[in-house]
């Protein structure tokens, strides 16, 4: 599978060391979309890649399917065209966040007969979720986040402080940068409106945790995630990284586990 990227940082970076680098038997970066070549030109020294600053030639170029790993404005900007030619993997779920641009790219996908994946991202459970919610027996699901206090607010405090208690909807409007995981688990299970969150800023924790409680007809279950960061990027979760290239892997396979 021929993969182009959307953007140059860390999550690039981890994907072209794990693919282009160690020769991944099955997978390969051919292009990478930036917005300043001369900045990137070493990459394509380094892993072999061609670099484009023009979309249309990005997508005319030898690739199956688009990796946006850019931000949440690029993404809403580029998914539209990318969705109309390629396949697509949406890092920056947050994208998501309002019904009106989900609606919209369903209906591309679907009249141009294309898909866009969503990596589990930094956490995990997500097919109980989607296995529960397919016959309507999932009754109720609760995100408790918890982040380094910096990465949450300007205040200095002492002790843990919760700085949002709502719906998952509200959470993403208010933290849009933190909640990616509040997204996709909604977009999994029972919807934004549903969704449960409480977002904790604790001074004396240097890991993203993320709780995940879930009730319905089959039963309960609750899982937690300790996210250690990446080494190459201190903001960015290790399992988020992984996550895209095991996605990526699984679709190229013809014996599927779960799902």
């Amino acid at each position: 599978m021929n993969i182009g990227i959307i953007g140059a940082g860390a999550i690039a970076n981890v994907m072209l060391g794990r693919i282009n680098h160690d020769a991944h038997e099955n997978l390969k970066v051919n292009s990478v979309l930036v917005r300043d070549m001369e900045k990137y030109q070493h990459l394509e020294r380094e892993f072999g890649i061609q670099l484009y600053t023009d979309l249309d030639d990005f997508l005319a170029s030898d690739i199956d399917i688009v990796v946006e790993a850019a931000n949440v404005e690029v993404a809403k900007s580029v998914l539209p065209q990318v969705l109309r030619e390629k396949d697509a993997m949406l890092i920056s779920v947050g994208a998501l966040a309002d019904g009106e641009t989900v609606a919209q790219l369903m209906q591309i996908a679907k009249t141009n007969d294309t898909a866009l994946h969503l990596p589990s991202g930094a956490i995990g459970g997500l097919d109980l979720l989607q296995n529960a919610q397919s016959h309507g027996e999932l009754e109720s699901v609760k995100l408790t986040t918890r982040k380094p206090a910096a990465a949450l607010t300007y205040e200095r405090i002492e002790a843990e402080k919760a700085v949002f208690e709502g719906k998952a909807a509200d959470a993403i409007q208010h933290f849009p940068k933190n909640m990616n995981v509040a997204v996709i688990l909604a977009m999994a299970g029972i919807g934004m409106e549903r969704t449960q969150v409480i977002l904790i800023a604790d001074p004396r924790t240097d890991k993203n945790t993320h709780h995940i409680e879930v009730k319905g007809v089959f039963g309960k279950a609750s899982f937690t995630i300790e996210n250690d960061p990446l080494p190459e990027n201190q903001n960015t979760s290790y399992l988020a990284a992984i996550s895209i290239l095991g996605t990526l892997e699984r679709m190229n396979r013809n014996f599927i586990i779960g799902g």
